[in-house]
């Protein structure tokens, strides 16, 4: 597995392509933006996306589904409890920063399934606290976990907005991302890399 990470949007989120070095089928995580010079890597490396994966639905990490699906027609999967989040602009935060986006053709998925993605398997990991609906994506193959805005380096996500929850946050965190071998690696939605172990060591929050 090769992991990209692009730093784009308004808010500098971190938008991954997983790739499958072999057959170059790939996966988009958190797609905030959709700029040209990406969709130009992709099809200079020969990519094949299969799907776009959401961690949530705040603007800063779906604004850019579009540009994708203009390129790839490809599904897009985020938890079913954001399905409220992805259709309002106001909860989606996106009214606050432009006139407003909304994406109402997600297919939904829920807590303990598995998509079978770019020769992977991606376990559905349901993490409330930052939105409702929000979720992580655990390849236990390769040890590897995409945490959105749920896990930070040293820190967590925020709670002060719709849907938010610093007591389910912290409970998901420490109930179902703590029980990943300290080993897996961790890919925040912001800011730089980490570790469970490390996270388990000197996180503050939990």
């Amino acid at each position: 597995m090769k992991v990209e990470r692009f730093a784009i949007g308004m808010l500098g989120t971190n938008c991954y392509l997983v790739i499958h070095e072999e057959t170059h089928q790939a996966v988009v995580i958190d797609p905030a933006d959709c700029p040209s010079y990406l969709i130009e890597h992709m099809k200079s490396e020969g990519l094949k996306p299969e799907a776009i994966l959401l961690t949530h639905g705040h603007f800063d990490h779906t604004m850019g589904i579009d540009g994708f699906l203009k390129e790839y027609a490809i599904p897009v999967y985020v938890h079913e409890d954001e399905e409220e989040l992805m259709n309002q602009p106001q909860l989606n935060l996106s009214a606050a920063y432009s006139s407003g986006y909304t994406f109402g053709k997600a297919e939904y998925i829920k807590e303990g399934q598995t998509l079978h993605l770019a020769g992977y398997d991606f376990e559905v990991i349901h993490t409330p606290g930052h939105t409702k609906g929000g979720c992580c994506y655990y390849v236990r193959s390769e040890g590897v976990l995409f945490s959105g805005d749920t896990l930070f380096q040293s820190s967590v996500g925020r709670t002060d907005f719709p849907g938010g929850s610093s007591s389910e946050l912290v409970r998901s965190i420490r109930e179902k991302l703590m029980l990943l071998p300290d080993d897996t690696h961790v890919y925040p939605g912001h800011m730089g890399e980490t570790t469970i172990g490390y996270e388990r060591t000197y996180n503050p929050f939990i």
